[in-house]
């Protein structure tokens, strides 16, 4: 790839920013369909974080992705946010238009696009589960009521903090029943059997530890899990729903459609079926 004055600058914020894969993904896109574009990665500490953001206006980067711990930092930084990332309450991509900076959230289309490509799963109509409460939950649990899922049960240690996830987004999003439990309900066979699909967006699994008692055999026919942990590859969580022969998938996919969200929304265009897959498969 040859830089010149005419390639269009693209990147990545975070503290620490030096792990990401995103480059890796953006910049073997650009180059399968021929663009004078390149992404690179700027660490940013969070007490700089005004300061980085009016540098890249300032210079003309064309568009950027956002990644921790600035996704919720960076809202009143920029000039405009899509309706959708301000429910979720984070951003995880910018794009430069016309002088004016938006901030999107692709994650939620990830996870849809994810569940359909993979699980062959369409929320509509459906009862999903969700595990956790924190961030990627409340990107999960907006994107499926978004999706159209008839009912949504967020599960946590904390009940105050599902609880108040729950009340938030049932204040705006009204087409979905939301309800709240602890975990020690996924013990419990009679709650486990009534829904469509499980989602974790915890940690669990990252350093091989599960759910304790969670009963995944109660799931009823046909019932999807899936895990937003893509590393490693084969969680517990996994595990077990594999040999229940429950219809599973890890996180790695729905990276991979947050991605080409982003590459579309400061492209334009789509990148070729499979080279960011193929590019994040190659590291992982």
């Amino acid at each position: 790839m040859a830089i010149t004055g005419k390639t269009t600058v693209t990147g990545i914020i975070g503290w620490p920013v030096s792990h990401s894969l995103s480059p890796v993904l953006h910049n073997g896109a650009f180059q399968a369909l021929g663009l004078d574009w390149i992404y690179v990665p700027f660490p940013v500490a969070p007490e700089r974080l005004a300061e980085g953001i009016a540098g890249l206006k300032s210079v003309g980067v064309a568009g950027f992705s956002v990644t921790i711990p600035h996704k919720v930092a960076i809202i009143p930084l920029l000039d405009q946010v899509t309706p959708e990332a301000e429910l979720i309450g984070a951003v995880n991509t910018v794009v430069a238009r016309e002088g004016k900076l938006v901030g999107y959230n692709t994650d939620g289309i990830g996870l849809i696009t994810a569940l359909r490509e993979k699980l062959s799963f369409d929320p509509n109509g459906k009862n999903v589960l969700v595990l956790g409460a924190g961030g990627a939950a409340r990107s999960a649990v907006v994107s499926l009521a978004l999706a159209g899922a008839t009912g949504i049960t967020i599960a946590n240690r904390s009940p105050d903090s599902a609880a108040a996830l729950a009340h938030l987004v049932a204040a705006r999003l009204t087409q979905s029943r939301l309800v709240t439990r602890g975990l020690d309900c996924l013990s419990d066979a009679g709650f486990m059997g009534v829904f469509d699909l499980v989602v974790n967006t915890t940690s669990v699994g990252m350093a091989g530890d599960s759910f304790p008692g969670l009963a995944l055999s109660s799931l009823q026919s046909g019932a999807c899990l899936y895990d937003m942990v893509y590393a490693p590859p084969v969680t517990p969580l996994l595990a077990q729903a594999g040999a229940l022969g429950i219809p599973c998938a890890n996180g790695f996919a729905m990276l991979v459609a947050q991605g080409e969200a982003a590459f579309r929304i400061w492209t334009g265009a789509t990148p070729p079926k499979g080279c960011m897959e193929g590019a994040l498969a190659a590291l992982l």
